[in-house]
């Protein structure tokens, strides 16, 4: 059996974290590992259990959730972020991602959908919730041409890889949809981070997304 994905849960109401952890500790390959209130707390977790992916809500007293995953993101890079919240806001969804958030979810995700994303944001992939990826995909349109240079580094096929990956899509499912061995699909990523100096995946999707190159 696989190891367990260490999971913590940062949200300032209690009924609502102690009902996300409840639900994720039903789950076989997640642990939860601990609870926090606020920003500055869930600091103190991260640096005392190290958790593999956090659940974070947005609005929090003190320092709050997007503040909190930039430190963390910062001073625990191993650690992932996703931002659970009932806010499908714009700038909450883009001030997260830029933050350094791997995903964005609201919080009617069921349990399944929600167990799914912390195994995929902890195996390296992005994730946004289907009611704000087309608000992402606006934001990319309107940027398109906000950096021509950056986007004439990428190659057309550089450029099909990274909307895949943007998709959640994994290597051998890009292979698979672009007729290529799984060896090449694993050059080309590491091309186009070395092109937009992306520290992985996630980043470079952020990247992406913030510069139009998922649009054509």
């Amino acid at each position: 059996m696989s190891p367990s994905i260490r999971v913590a849960v940062v949200d300032d109401q209690t009924l609502i974290r102690e009902g996300l952890a409840a639900l994720l500790a039903l789950v076989p390959d997640l642990q939860v590992v601990g609870q926090a209130a606020d920003g500055a707390s869930a600091l103190e977790l991260v640096a005392a259990k190290s958790p593999d992916v956090i659940l974070m809500d947005v609005q929090m007293p003190g320092m709050n959730g997007v503040a909190a995953t930039r430190e963390i993101r910062r001073r625990f890079p191993n650690t992932r972020v996703i931002v659970l919240t009932t806010f499908d806001n714009d700038e909450y969804v883009f001030q997260s991602l830029q933050a350094g958030a791997s995903g964005y979810l609201l919080k009617n995700a069921d349990s399944d959908h929600l167990a799914a994303a912390i195994r995929s944001v902890h195996s390296g992939k992005s994730i946004l919730d289907s009611a704000v990826t087309q608000k992402v995909i606006h934001r990319a349109v309107n940027a398109a041409a906000a950096d021509p240079i950056l986007i004439e580094k990428l190659t057309a096929r550089e450029r099909d890889v990274l909307r895949l990956i943007a998709q959640g899509a994994s290597n051998a499912e890009i292979a698979e949809r672009l007729s290529l061995s799984e060896g090449t699909v694993k050059n080309h990523i590491s091309h186009i981070l070395d092109k937009l100096g992306a520290r992985d995946r996630a980043h470079a999707v952020r990247l992406a997304v913030e510069w139009g190159l998922t649009h054509e």
